[in-house]
């Protein structure tokens, strides 16, 4: 369980009793639910990593809502994008493993996270890992009642495929761009879990290849 889950939940459990005592006692359960309700929303499961290389996975729980072929800088990447309801879970994770080489964090609107405007629109963090010779972005967006977004790591630090990395609390929305070369593994409407679902297989580099085969036929492998 995410430690915000206690901030929320422990003053409404305190408070129960006094708006017991200042009302009438059956007014107490709401505060009660809501505590539950924080409580059950903050959950952390633990999740099963895949090892195969190149798997991408999801950064969070969720509907696969849009894939689409988009340019960053000049780059070709695939995006797929995932919106996170109330009640999935919120925690995010790397979607590879990698080192940390970018954060920027975009002030901005807090449309419905569903519509294909608030991927450029809305406050986001966005984040770029590089790993096996790949640049993989990811974006964790506001939505409507998302106001707030916790990322945990710093540029430079290394991070694990599914490693949990950060967090968006109440309705989100989450962005993966990864080079054109990979393939994409799922649909739209497709139901994925954060750090488990595998989105897309990401190429061997042919550079890296090349590199390896010369290096075995020189004797240093």
């Amino acid at each position: 369980m995410v430690r915000d889950a206690y901030y929320y939940a422990i003053p409404l459990l305190a408070a129960a009793p006094i708006v017991g005592w200042l009302t009438r006692p059956a007014w107490a359960v709401l505060p009660v639910l809501l505590a539950v309700f924080f409580l059950w929303f903050f959950r952390d499961p633990e999740r099963l990593i895949p090892n195969t290389p190149g798997s991408l996975v999801s950064p969070g729980d969720g509907k696969v809502t849009d894939i689409t072929d988009v340019v960053q800088d000049g780059t070709p990447y695939h995006r797929i994008s995932i919106f996170l309801s109330v009640f999935d879970v919120h925690v995010n994770r790397s979607p590879i493993a990698g080192i940390i080489k970018k954060i920027r964090y975009q002030e901005g609107k807090f449309l419905n996270a569903m519509g294909a405007s608030s991927a450029e629109e809305n406050e986001q963090n966005i984040v770029t890992v590089e790993g096996d010779g790949h640049t993989v972005i990811f974006k964790q967006i506001a939505g409507l009642l998302a106001r707030r977004i916790v990322f945990a790591k710093k540029v430079g630090d290394p991070v694990s495929r599914g490693e949990r990395v950060g967090l968006i609390k109440f309705g989100s929305r989450v962005d993966v761009l990864f080079p054109a070369s990979g393939t994409v593994q799922v649909t739209i409407g497709d139901r994925v879990k954060g750090g488990s679902s595998v989105l897309g297989q990401l190429r061997s580099e042919p550079q890296l290849i090349a590199a390896g085969t010369q290096r075995r036929s020189q004797g240093e492998i």
